[in-house]
């Protein structure tokens, strides 16, 4: 099989195309720069230049591809619902790509938004029609007629050198020089290693059923505190509580994440798929990184 990965040389897209590849996928990594085609080139991946905004290129991917996994988005948060706008138009142009054909597209989505505070996210849980996030990729894939559209929630993906969120309360604590957490920090949040997500994209490709929503989760809830600990102690900074009313003046727009929980199940996924997270905990990985 052909898999088109949109992506593909970012934090989560590089592990995936690897993971293909080694399975014995032929792969065609989109990427926008000279620079990322030969990173795929290297992996061994064949290269599509193309952008997110790119409808016919994004199209073209598609032509040659007997399924998709989306993994494309701009990060940058200063812009983040311009991101989630764009995020949306790419997800609807590969729908009707693939529309009325028995290609799969994996689009992932996030835990945030689905829960109310103290409830553990399942995958059987229908994500709110009005929801508090900009970003709606998987009712975007959802609402697709004619695909077989599979959604992938990702808790905070992690290794030694990205940590999803927890990446943006580092940058903050060095700044700062301090590594805070919200009252007594005890709202928690699921993470796993990005090696076990690339597995399960895979999985999910083989094995998903259609319209399926799957649960990219190891660890189902570390407490804020541990982590601004970790933090605190690989910047050999401080590390405090502070009430909540100042919680905007020190987090900024990562206020709205740094006090809530982000708690999530994967049972059903495990027991679906056969999937079985192994790698290092978010906490470890905290604790090996090179601040």
């Amino acid at each position: 099989m052909r898999i088109f990965v949109t992506g593909a040389t970012g934090f989560i897209g590089s592990h995936v195309v690897k993971e293909l590849i080694d399975a014995g996928y032929d792969v065609l990594g989109m990427t926008r720069s000279a620079e990322g085609g030969k990173t795929l080139a290297a992996m061994g991946a064949d290269i599509h230049r193309a952008t997110l905004e790119d409808v016919e290129g994004l199209r073209k991917g598609v032509d040659s591809a007997d399924a998709v996994i989306h993994l494309g988005f701009n990060h940058n948060f200063a812009k983040f619902a311009e991101s989630c706008k764009i995020d949306h138009q790419a997800i609807e142009a590969l729908g009707a790509a693939l529309a009325n054909s028995d290609r799969t597209l994996i689009v992932p989505s996030v835990m945030g938004g689905l829960t109310s505070p103290g409830q553990v996210a399942t995958e059987d849980m229908v994500r709110p029609e009005v929801s508090p996030l900009p970003r709606v990729s998987e009712q975007t894939a959802q609402s697709l007629q004619g695909v077989d559209a599979v959604v992938v929630r990702l808790a905070q993906v992690h290794n030694t050198v990205r940590q999803g969120l927890v990446t943006n309360a580092i940058a903050i604590a060095r700044e700062k020089g301090m590594s805070a957490y919200v009252e007594d920090g005890m709202n928690r949040w699921a993470a796993v290693h990005v090696r076990d997500v690339a597995r399960l994209f895979r999985l999910v490709l083989e094995q998903h059923e259609k319209g399926a929503i799957y649960h990219a989760v190891a660890e189902e809830g570390i407490p804020m505190r541990d982590i601004a600990t970790a933090i605190g102690q690989g910047l050999n900074v401080p590390v405090k509580s502070i009430p909540s009313h100042e919680a905007q003046d020190h987090f900024g727009w990562f206020a709205t994440f740094a006090a809530h929980s982000m708690m999530a199940s994967s049972a059903i996924t495990r027991k679906k798929l056969g999937w079985t997270p192994n790698g290092p905990g978010l906490i470890s990985d905290l604790e090996h990184m090179n601040y």
